[in-house]
């Protein structure tokens, strides 16, 4: 399942890139994230998520490998991660560049694979509900961004 995205955050690009590459701050804002740990510091990361896709509940945990990091510009990153009778894996990047008024431009995109159980029961309900939190997820960050940079 492909998905994409932008989202335009009024701050400047490396408060953006700071915000968008710390995983504590990142957990916070994506739905879901119970746990967070480093494995090593920008390169490797282990932690819980549950998602709900209608009636149907999963608790995956896995890892992020970070692929590839240009700062400010870019990041690429590849999840893996399991749950009772279902496998996930994604391939996300986003690309940073600067926007009008000293704003930053997101756009990003994630290649999702889900198998498995889950995958059987709700797969008609995937991409609109990952879309939904995906949505969730960049609003809730572009808020953050923003009450931290008017302080």
């Amino acid at each position: 399942m492909q998905l994409k995205g932008s989202v335009t955050i009024h701050a400047p690009r490396k408060k953006v890139w700071d915000f968008m590459t710390d995983p504590t701050q990142i957990g916070q804002c994506a739905p879901g994230v119970e746990k967070i740990e480093t494995i090593e510091e920008m390169k490797k990361y282990r932690g819980v998520v549950s998602v709900g896709l209608g009636s149907v509940k999963a608790r995956f945990s896995g890892e992020v490998d970070i692929l590839e990091l240009d700062e400010p510009n870019r990041a690429k990153l590849k999840a893996h991660g399991t749950a009772t009778g279902s496998a996930a894996d994604a391939v996300s990047e986003m690309m940073l560049t600067d926007a009008p008024d000293n704003a930053t431009l997101v756009q990003w995109t994630a290649d999702i694979s889900v198998s498995g159980q889950l995958a059987s029961l709700v797969s008609r309900l995937m991409v609109p509900v990952s879309q939904k939190l995906a949505g969730v997820f960049y609003d809730e960050v572009r808020k953050r961004i923003e009450k931290e940079d008017s302080e």
